[in-house]
């Protein structure tokens, strides 16, 4: 068990953290420009068209593993990391000292001196439902309607070519695309959190400008994100949390700029703003009402990947566990051997072979 309280004692010296290198990425056909959208945006319009995308079913980390051995196979170089997962299960451990609200579950498992670590899809699919049956007050949009609104605002910011190539009816054509999630551009990327390297795979909105002609040389990836107009007080305390989600997200990634759509009640985008990931956590410290803190997230997270790679330290599959309001992290053991189909069976058959 590790004691997310008092997070003072994460306060201070700076963990050291490795700058995310992007390392591989399988194909290029789903990659999208930037290019903003016209204003007023309506993203209510075509939610009688989406297409989305059932995840549902038990994907494990199937697609990342994938990816490795591709890797593995191209470079001829097993990928050495402590840790392996989806950006959003560390999304979820980085934010944890100041997400008192939401709990977690996840699955890991040893095998040849890595940590996987996957979500548990019983847990997260509890947790949709949760939210499908979610009442909304009167005149209130759904939770359906709600989570289109961010799909759409993708649609009408993206382009599937550069701004220069791109036609004039490409750009202004936008808004009559079918919204459809199922296509997402991931991408992989090397990072470290103290003493801990971490290969961290995770779906990226957008690039900024153009893909550079270097495979060696950094991408300007951007976010895109919504979230309602601040009118008062309370708004700015939402939007200051949903901005420690922003940042995390962002900042694992290496990701540096996130555009936000500022939309009214009625999903109507009236302003754009660009923020730099990187200026963020100042930003809430300086001019915010301080809610959050990342630096000590940071500390935070060093410290438990610490612990977790002591605890998590046998055979079997184990569960990563944190209850809604609670401020402790479980971690116990589930299975006293195998791999609990977190490892696939064409990964384990080549790692077994090299």
């Amino acid at each position: 068990m590790f004691d997310i309280q008092p997070i003072g004692r994460f306060y201070g010296s700076n963990t050291a953290i490795r700058r995310p290198r992007h390392t591989f990425h399988l194909g290029d056909s789903s990659l999208r420009y930037y290019y903003p959208p016209s204003l007023p945006a309506d993203l209510n319009h075509g939610f009688d068209t989406f297409q989305k995308l059932d995840d549902s079913a038990d994907e494990h980390l199937d697609a990342l593993l994938e990816s490795m051995l591709a890797l593995e196979k191209d470079t001829g170089k097993k990928c050495e990391a402590d840790i392996v997962t989806w950006r959003g299960m560390m999304t979820k451990i980085l934010t944890a000292p100041f997400d008192n609200l939401n709990g977690f579950e996840m699955n890991a498992t040893r095998f040849q001196g890595t940590i996987f670590i996957e979500e548990n899809n019983l847990y997260k699919n509890q947790q949709k439902q949760l939210q499908k049956n979610q009442i909304m007050p009167p005149g209130r949009p759904s939770q359906a309607l709600m989570a289109y609104w961010g799909y759409k605002f993708e649609t009408l910011s993206l382009l599937d070519k550069p701004w220069d190539p791109a036609t004039r009816e490409e750009i202004e054509s936008r808004d009559e695309l079918v919204v459809n999630n199922n296509t997402q551009y991931c991408s992989i990327v090397r990072t470290g959190i103290g003493q801990t390297r971490l290969l961290i795979a995770g779906e990226v909105d957008a690039i900024w400008d153009c893909k550079p002609d270097r495979k060696e040389d950094p991408i300007h990836w951007v976010e895109l994100k919504t979230s309602a107009e601040i009118q008062n007080d309370r708004d700015m305390v939402k939007y200051e949390r949903k901005l420690l989600k922003f940042w995390a997200q962002s900042f694992l990634l290496g990701v540096p700029k996130i555009i936000v759509g500022f939309r009214d009640q009625y999903g109507i985008v009236r302003r754009l703003e660009e923020l730099e990931t990187a200026s963020i956590p100042n930003k809430v410290k300086r001019t915010g009402r301080g809610t959050w803190d990342g630096n000590i997230c940071i500390n935070f997270t060093g410290a438990f990947l610490e612990w977790l790679k002591s605890t998590i330290n046998g055979e079997g599959t184990w569960r990563i566990r944190k209850l809604e309001k609670s401020s402790v992290i479980e971690v116990f053991r589930i299975e006293e051997s195998g791999t609990g189909d977190i490892i696939s069976p064409s990964f384990s058959a080549w790692r077994s072979a090299t």
